[in-house]
């Protein structure tokens, strides 16, 4: 008889590793296999891309120091942490529900019936308050998909530490290139004081006429309106810095110009294949939330069916405390109960069928993330390939307009041009200064954007599950 028990309590065991979850199975990447090819994408490497630190693609000691910073003080970075450690709890709640739930109680009372009439009880009960037999999974397919959430979190943390990495960077930048247009604009301002002063000396000599003058003053106040606009982008510039970085900044970590910039960040190749992108962890996120879905399915199968719990208690019981551990005081008994409904107005069925849509939606959440992510690479290849030649483009209309304002200047000096010409070749030349630093700027942040689009830093790859 204890033989059958066992084998038949076996087999009851067995059976609860039944899953009724629908197997995941990843599509085909909804890309082309490879990057586009043509005049925009000239640059693309043959290599595929490693996994890299930031620090090999930022070099710059000082934007090292700040990415640092910023990645134990930022309180976005923060949030993301904790929903990992709040989802990789919430797993071991789901997963405590497949093991026995055990309990104890002890009680004692007396009762006084009288002179040398008293009695006492005592007892000691301890056993399986509850377990659900999971013969289809239940249990098991709802701790798989918040184990898969839990990865999606992480998955989305990273995200997160991609995201303050780059735009602490590109912020690191863009104060560089503000310095610079800063010093442009007082540069032209010191020009344009010495103009407006020669024309005054020469509108006094009966030279010039009042709107050589005024003309000279407009240009002037222009660079000093500039001047204060590029003053209040550098605070700006700092108060992005400080946000992201979650604290106050040493100022001699920034750059005093994009010269400075530019050689520190490393341009990534993104090799042929774009299966590179499965790396990402937005798209790694879409897949756990995909997998996920697939567990609710096996879910909603399993509340289709009946659901079988046990309970077992064996203790002791006395009316003395010294024979309450005798043999004649110990009892025990097991029971069990199984529920089934028997109609729901096809709740049931239409929970499976939410699951699915939902499985549906997930699994096109998955490609799309794929396909945006192929675009943002495209997108930023198509840039970085034709980036060089626009820098290149750029030099040379600003050493161009500077040759003309030269010469238009000495022209109007000799009384060959007019004040309008120079004034044309002024603005020409400071707006060519500005372009250039914008063209500049752009190739950084293509670097920059390529970084993040590849998913390129180590700290952002694939994550490990809670345990």
């Amino acid at each position: 008889m204890i033989r059958a028990r066992s084998l038949l309590l076996a087999g009851t065991l067995a059976l609860a590793g039944c899953s009724l979850a629908p197997k995941t199975v990843l599509p085909a990447p909804p890309v082309p296999q490879s990057w586009p090819v043509g005049d925009a994408y000239l640059l693309q490497s043959e290599a595929a891309l490693p996994i890299l630190s930031y620090k090999s693609v930022f070099t710059d000691p000082r934007l090292q120091s700040l990415t640092g910073q910023a990645l134990v003080n930022n309180r976005d970075l923060r949030v993301a942490y904790a929903n990992v450690a709040a989802a990789r709890a919430q797993v071991r709640v789901t997963r405590s529900a497949q093991f026995p739930e055990l309990g104890v109680s002890a009680g004692a009372g007396y009762s006084d019936n009288g002179p040398g009439n008293g009695s006492g009880d005592f007892s000691l009960r301890g056993g399986i308050t509850g377990f659900e037999l999971d013969l289809f999974g239940r249990l098991a397919n709802a701790t798989e998909a918040d184990r898969n959430r839990a990865l999606a979190t992480e998955a989305a943390s990273r995200t997160v530490r991609l995201a303050l990495i780059a735009n602490l960077a590109e912020a690191w930048a863009t104060y560089g290139a503000d310095r610079d247009l800063l010093k442009i604009a007082e540069d032209t301002a010191a020009n344009a004081r010495e103009s407006v002063r020669l024309t005054r000396a020469r509108l006094d000599g009966g030279v010039a006429p009042r709107t050589d003058l005024r003309q000279a003053e407009q240009i002037l106040a222009t660079a000093e309106d500039s001047i204060a606009q590029q003053r209040t982008a550098l605070a700006q510039d700092e108060n992005l810095i400080r946000l992201l970085v979650g604290g106050d900044i040493d100022r001699a970590l920034l750059p005093a110009s994009l010269t400075e910039v530019t050689p520190s960040v490393v341009a990534l190749p993104a090799g042929v294949s774009s299966e590179i992108l499965l790396r990402r962890p937005d798209v790694i996120e879409a897949e756990y939330d995909l997998r996920a879905a697939n567990a609710d399915i096996g879910v909603a199968r399993a509340r289709l069916f009946p659901s079988i719990s046990l309970t077992g208690l064996l203790g002791f019981a006395s009316d003395a405390l010294s024979s309450l551990f005798d043999s004649g005081s110990f009892s025990w008994s097991a029971g069990g109960d199984a529920t089934a409904t028997i109609f729901d107005a096809g709740g049931r069925r239409a929970g499976v069928a939410v699951s699915e849509a939902q499985r549906d939606a997930a699994l096109a959440g998955y490609e799309g993330a794929i396909q945006t992510a192929f675009r943002e690479v495209a997108d930023a290849l198509a840039v970085q390939g034709t980036i060089s030649e626009r820098v290149r483009a750029a030099a040379a209309n600003t050493e161009a307009a500077s040759d003309t304002a030269t010469l238009t200047d000495a022209r109007y000096k000799g009384g060959v041009d007019s004040f309008l010409s120079s004034l044309d070749a002024q603005r020409s030349l400071y707006s060519a200064r500005r372009s250039e630093i914008g063209t500049q700027l752009l190739l950084v942040s293509t670097r920059i954007a390529l970084f993040r689009a590849l998913g390129g830093d180590s700290g952002a790859g694939t994550p490990t599950g809670p345990r």
